[in-house]
């Protein structure tokens, strides 16, 4: 079957997520049938480059074996069962284990959802029926941040702190509050440091919680660094300044690791690179390295012990998924903790990271270069129309698109946030294959800079 009929079928047939469905009609999909290590190629056999490990989560590349056996074998073995009314099997059972002692944080348990948007809205849930078994009805306002992203399920979505996210599926809901951006290249003063800055967000937040009221406010979520919102690293003392403000008030601390845990910003988890606390933390993505889809949602303690006592007062803990710690999906999740302890792939992120931090950072001087930040394996591009004033191109998102369609054509895939180039390569790419994304990244730029007239 030639693309051009699959192209075809796929339009007929498909709705496709985050895409502009008029455009898509015109113009199809790039079909991508195959995957080795960080390359896929598509029908006409074409190589492509995966920037971004498909969406933040090929953590081992495509075509790992051990993963596709590992699943075979749980297969044959049990390929389902379910965990409602005291059930369990032995593989989410290891794996809630394993994940216990690999949280940088003393974690109480583990509820296994499917997905990165299912953990978030665990985590509100979880959060509301905590605050009900204490007697606090009315502690019940999540704070997030403007242009994070926590999913697209009406509560994470509520989180998201993107327009387009909310616009027209009448969101966010009622109970959601959004709090300032943490991004030191767009929103700080001339002059501020990252440090100032930091503190003028800490007590920004600490105003916006009295405004609100403290006996209302819950909780307060966060990425690390923030992926979808343009790869915005926290500046420096953010977090720990946060922190001390939410201590104050009694406001738990949910932090969204399905972009940053399993190593992306060179430790297991982002935070320990950063110095989060969390009462919550929630984890997908890399988890499965992307291969089936699994989550997680770790709870401290105290959050656990009352969950139980308001659990025993009603009858039961009415919450949970057909899905919930899914065998199969639990079997290549274990398989993927095996492989980071044995093949060191947080030595190995360490050990490569600088070569695309730097080659990224040398590309500063371009001329439709403004910012580039990152940490890791984790990194973002900002392109501008204008390097002194730090302007916006006219429509938003015009270079990015242009930048990432002339990478694409060169064989790199990755994804514009606005006009920020993001890139999140699987974590086995090597620094030869690092040297050769870069490559094609400059030619897509300077292309794009011929575009723009620069």
């Amino acid at each position: 079957m030639d693309s051009s009929t699959s192209r075809r079928r796929d339009v007929a047939y498909q709705l496709h997520p985050f895409t502009n469905l008029q455009r898509h009609e015109a113009e199809g999909p790039l079909v991508i049938t195959s995957g080795k290590g960080i390359y896929v190629y598509d029908e006409a056999g074409r190589e492509y480059i995966e920037g971004l490990a498909g969406l933040w989560c090929t953590a081992l590349g495509f075509g790992e074996e051990r993963l596709a056996e590992a699943a075979g074998r749980q297969l044959r073995r049990l390929p389902y069962y379910h965990q409602f009314g005291s059930k369990a099997h032995d593989v989410a059972i290891d794996l809630a284990e394993r994940l216990i002692h690999l949280l940088p944080v003393p974690m109480s348990k583990v509820f296994f959802n499917s997905s990165g948007s299912e953990a978030n809205e665990t985590a509100i849930k979880l959060v509301w029926y905590y605050n009900n078994a204490l007697g606090r009805h009315r502690k019940k306002k999540i704070l997030s941040r403007l242009r994070a992203y926590h999913g697209i399920t009406l509560g994470a979505a509520s989180l998201t702190g993107l327009v387009i996210a909310h616009r027209d599926f009448d969101l966010p809901i009622p109970q959601v509050r959004h709090a300032d951006c943490p991004d030191y290249y767009r929103e700080a003063r001339p002059g501020e440091s990252e440090e100032a800055f930091a503190t003028r967000l800490a007590e920004s937040l600490e105003q916006q919680i009295r405004r609100e009221d403290p006996d209302t406010v819950a909780a307060f979520i966060a990425e690390p660094v923030m992926g979808a919102g343009g790869v915005l690293v926290p500046p420096r003392t953010y977090f720990e300044q946060v922190q001390a403000v939410l201590r104050k008030h009694d406001v738990l601390l949910i932090a969204d690791e399905v972009i940053c845990g399993f190593g992306r910003t060179g430790r297991m988890f982002g935070s320990e690179t950063f110095g989060l606390r969390p009462d919550i933390v929630t984890m997908a993505k890399a988890l499965s390295s992307g291969y089936l889809p699994i989550s997680a949602t770790a709870i401290s303690e105290p959050i656990y012990q009352a969950l139980v006592r308001q659990s025993e007062k009603i009858g039961v803990f009415a919450h949970g998924y057909t899905y919930t710690g899914h065998p199969v999906a639990c079997a290549v999740a274990r398989e993927v903790l095996d492989i980071f302890e044995e093949r060191d792939l947080l030595g190995h992120v360490r050990r490569v990271a600088p070569r695309l931090q730097d080659g990224l950072r040398a590309l500063a001087d371009h001329p439709l270069v403004g910012d580039v930040r990152g940490v890791g394996l984790l990194a973002g591009v900002e392109l501008v129309p204008d390097k002194a004033a730090r302007g916006v191109f006219d429509p938003p998102g015009s270079a990015g698109k242009l930048c990432v369609a002339r990478a694409q054509a060169h064989g790199l895939i990755v994804r514009t946030l606005q006009d920020t180039v993001a890139f999140c390569p699987p974590l086995v790419i090597s620094e030869p294959e690092i040297d050769e994304l870069l490559r094609r990244f400059r030619t897509a730029l300077d292309e794009t800079a011929e575009g723009f007239g620069k």
